[in-house]
């Protein structure tokens, strides 16, 4: 009985450890690499904003990483990049805020030149530029042995890592993979943070995924070029496209405007409803079932105000006027 017992288990989990658990390299069946080229990409990040980290962590008479400027994140893909350095770090904004819709959101950009030398990044999110939220990443790479500043990766062996696929070809990320929380709008997104992922299996420099696994990546890489190679961010689901524009949709769905002690929505199907003052605060947040609501409003002060409804991932957003 022990005998088949074993049989059996050698059976089951050696090809669980032989292969990967998620997506393969761009090209094959099942990866989930998007190229720059995709129709799916609204817009790209406006804005690059670069803090650099040390060519190698323990090494500071190397100094930073220099390579790139930060300008070359900005914009569509094109394997133009900056270079952040040992736990360097680049924030993306875009002109219009990045959403949640059905799939992948957004996708970033690296630039290694083939499947295997990967370099990789945690993503982060945030609303505010204060409160960031990291996606929840995963990296089953062996951990014995270090890989070294030209080693390779197994991309089916790492999860919700910038970096995966090789250049022109965007990693994507959902936001329905980040936690929720009340510091972030998931539909309102206004900066993505790439932060370098220091690849060393000494637990004095390491960095851990959200498993508590050391993530062993390629290090050290004492060059000027050191760490993740940002691009690009590419937005696939934006406010803007996102928004419902006809007019007179939103009008039946909102009224009166102006208003006074009350506003009604009445809308088909259920919906998230945000109520935002003239400097972008939350005032009125709730929940609406199909059918017609009315909210009170006789609390807040005279004067212009923005109505946000989200309805099946579309997004409804009407000015009104309190008198």
């Amino acid at each position: 009985m022990k005998k088949i017992i074993l049989f059996c288990f050698v059976l089951t989990v050696l090809p669980m450890l032989s292969f990967g658990q998620y997506a393969p390299p761009a090209g094959q069946d099942g990866s989930t690499a998007i190229h720059c080229d995709s129709s799916v990409f609204v817009g790209w990040a406006t804005s690059c904003v670069i803090e650099r980290g040390l060519q190698q962590l323990g090494n500071p008479s190397l100094g930073y990483a220099s390579y790139g400027e930060d300008a070359a994140g900005c914009g569509k893909a094109d394997n133009n990049v900056v270079s952040l350095g040992d736990g360097g770090m680049a924030v993306f904004s875009f002109d219009s805020p990045v959403c949640n819709a059905p799939g992948p959101d957004f996708a970033v950009f690296e630039n290694s030149f083939d499947d295997d030398f990967l370099e990789l990044a945690f993503v982060e999110v945030s609303s505010d530029g204060i409160n960031y939220f990291r996606f929840p990443a995963v990296s089953l790479t062996q951990t014995d042995t270090q890989i070294d500043g030209y080693g390779n990766i197994d991309a089916a062996l790492i999860h919700n890592f910038a970096g995966k696929y090789r250049a022109l070809y965007g990693t994507p990320f959902d936001l329905d993979d980040v936690e929720d929380s009340p510091l972030l709008d998931k539909n309102n997104v206004r900066y993505v943070r790439i932060i370098d992922v220091v690849g060393s299996i000494d637990p004095q420099y390491a960095t851990y995924d959200s498993n508590g696994n050391i993530v062993n990546d390629p290090w050290p890489t004492p060059f000027f070029s050191s760490g993740f190679d940002a691009d690009a961010v590419g937005v696939i689901h934006d406010v803007l496209h996102n928004a419902l524009t006809d007019i007179n949709v939103a009008d039946r769905m909102v009224y009166p405007n102006p208003f006074h002690d009350f506003i009604v929505f009445d809308i088909s199907g259920n919906a998230d409803c945000a109520v935002y003052d003239i400097m972008g605060q939350i005032v009125i947040q709730k929940s609406l079932s199909s059918g017609v609501t009315r909210v009170a409003t006789a609390d807040l002060h005279p004067g212009c105000y923005v109505i946000r409804l989200i309805i099946d991932g579309h997004i409804v957003n009407k000015k009104m006027i309190k008198k």
